[in-house]
This record gives structure tokens, sequence and C-alpha cells, in this order.
């Protein structure tokens, strides 16, 4: 089984608490989830979104500009094995 899917990841859980938030409220779709190990910097937890949602999870965070961003990324899981986690750009 696939899924794809992309996160947002910050250096701070209280920006994940806060960005999670701000898109529950825009009726975006998300999650929080474990970091995947590939993005080994940062707090230890993500916001996990849809892809087609990217261009709105993009611009809630350009409204906000929450600190600590590490960046937003591409994850694929294939089975039960390691995620490939690639930068969106």
């Amino acid at each position: 089984m696939q899924e794809t899917f992309g996160i947002a990841s910050f250096r701070s859980r209280q920006q994940v608490m806060k960005f999670e938030a701000a898109l529950r409220r825009a009726g975006v779709r998300v999650q929080i989830i474990t970091t995947p190990r590939d993005v080994s910097i940062g707090c230890g937890l993500s916001v996990r979104f849809e892809l087609d949602d990217l261009s709105r999870v993009q611009a809630i965070y350009r409204q906000l500009q929450p600190s600590n961003l590490i960046g937003f990324y591409r994850v694929e899981r294939r089975g039960g094995g390691r995620p490939s986690v690639v930068p969106l750009g």
C-alpha cells in the first residue's frame, strides 16, 4: 500500500499546535504526527496535510508567518518500510 502526503515541520511544539489550529479553522484536514527521521532536526512533531491542499497550507503560512519552520515536505510510504521524504519547493 502506498501513502503520500505533505508535512510542515517546526522546531517548536508550540508552533506546530498553533499552525495546526489555524489550518483547522480554515477548513483544511490536518493531523499532528511524529516527524519522519529524515527531517531529524526539530521538536519531533509535524502537521500532516493532503498534498492537494498545499497551496492553501502555504497561503495560511504566509498569512501567519509562524516562526521556527523547518520546511514543507512530501512524504511517501510504501508498505511498512521507511518513508521517503522530499522537500517541497
